[in-house]
């Protein structure tokens, strides 16, 4: 709209020809717009942004030791109308020669400050400088308008004169001496730390080493174990079968002895007993014969008796090879039961003999004659009893 202006959000908008507020030459718009009515008002603008000025000044420090100091000073008009009226009048026709301005205000205080310190302030402790230097130029710079955000120091030079770099060489050389102990701790620790994996990667080849001996021990035993199982458990079975076939041996041994004293032994014994026996009546049979020729009494009696004898021992020895008898004391039972067979002969004989003379002697006779037979077979059953 014509005679309608709107200043911009870093500007101050000046209105001249007509009074402004306060007692100001001017009026001051900010923020918002307004109606200046033309040909009667004249519309000026001054700028509120962040302005920026550098500072390379030779300073002399209190110990007469000339240093270069740079630094930067961040800077604005003040935001109230006081002091956009004071920086407007002083550099609204010229706003650049707010910066140059600044620089020169700045350099004198900078040059004060440090002729104030020693190099080892300056260089230990900036923001102090900073701080001392902002304090001292705040009123000049508010009486133009003008306010400061920040001062940085950006760098102090002592000009090749090298005092700084001797002032450092201490620290340096401490520093670089802590850096080398530090290294060198380092260094070892690292040569332990190596030392003591190697040493681990050792052990641990060592523990993996006697884990696989024992266990391939383990696996040879067990295939020892398992190839010699099958010749074992075969030389077991042949042991049991030698075993019980020495058992069977044995067993058939002691039966087929059994069979021969059973089916030699004893019929062998029996017949040479009866022999034995036959012999003794055949002797027997000579002496009764010497003693009837000799008494020359009942010569055919006798006869008659010892042709009998022979008979009846016979007979006897008959049904004692025949008979089942157990003999407990081997020859000497035989030997026994044919002493009692030709005994009871010859009690029979004497007894026939005695019963001849008287005619009642026969019955008698018969009566020994029948109890022969009950004699002979009395004798095995008194040894089988036995």
């Amino acid at each position: 709209m014509f005679g309608y202006h709107v200043p911009r959000p870093d500007q101050a908008m000046l209105i001249s020809g007509a009074r402004g507020r306060a007692g100001t030459p001017f009026r001051v718009v900010t923020g918002h717009g307004t109606f200046a009515m033309p040909v009667f008002r004249k519309v000026r603008y001054l700028t509120l942004s962040m302005n920026e000025a550098e500072v390379a000044e030779n300073c002399v420090t209190k110990q007469g030791i000339a240093l270069q100091v740079r630094a930067v000073i961040a800077f604005k008009v003040g935001n109230d109308d006081e002091s956009i009226v004071n920086a407007a009048q002083r550099f609204l026709s010229d706003q650049d020669q707010m910066s140059v301005l600044t620089g020169r205000i700045f350099s004198g205080h900078l040059r004060s400050i440090v002729g104030s310190m020693t190099v080892e302030e300056i260089v230990t402790e900036r923001q102090k400088l900073a701080t001392e230097v902002l304090d001292g130029s705040k009123a000049e710079m508010a009486k133009i308008g003008l306010s400061v955000d920040s001062l940085q120091i950006q760098s102090i030079d002592d000009m090749k004169l090298g005092y700084i770099a001797a002032m450092a060489a201490p620290h340096n050389a401490a520093i670089q001496q802590r850096a080398k102990v530090a290294q060198a701790q380092a260094n070892q620790l690292s040569v332990e730390a190596e030392q003591q994996a190697q040493r681990n990667q050792a052990e641990y080849s060592r523990q993996t080493a006697v884990v696989q001996a024992q266990y391939k021990a383990e696996v040879d035993k067990a295939q020892a174990e398992s190839a010699q199982a099958g010749p074992l458990a075969q030389a077991q079975a042949q042991r049991q079968v030698l075993q019980a076939q020495t058992e069977l041996a044995q067993r058939a041994a002691e039966l087929r002895q059994q069979q021969l004293i059973s089916e030699v032994v004893k019929p062998a014994e029996a017949e040479a007993e009866r022999v034995r026996i036959l012999a003794q009546a055949d002797a027997e049979r000579i002496r009764i014969q010497a003693e009837a020729a000799a008494s020359h009494n009942r010569v055919a009696l006798d006869r008659m008796l010892i042709d009998q004898l022979p008979l009846l021992v016979r007979e006897a020895a008959q049904g004692l090879s025949g008979a089942n008898v157990n003999i407990l004391n081997g020859a000497d039972g035989l030997g026994e039961i044919a002493a009692g067979l030709v005994g009871q002969g010859l009690a029979i004989l004497d007894s026939v003999k005695k019963g001849l003379p008287s005619s009642n002697a026969a019955p008698e006779a018969s009566s020994s004659s029948d109890a022969t037979p009950r004699g002979l077979e009395a004798v095995p059953a008194a040894k089988k009893q036995q």
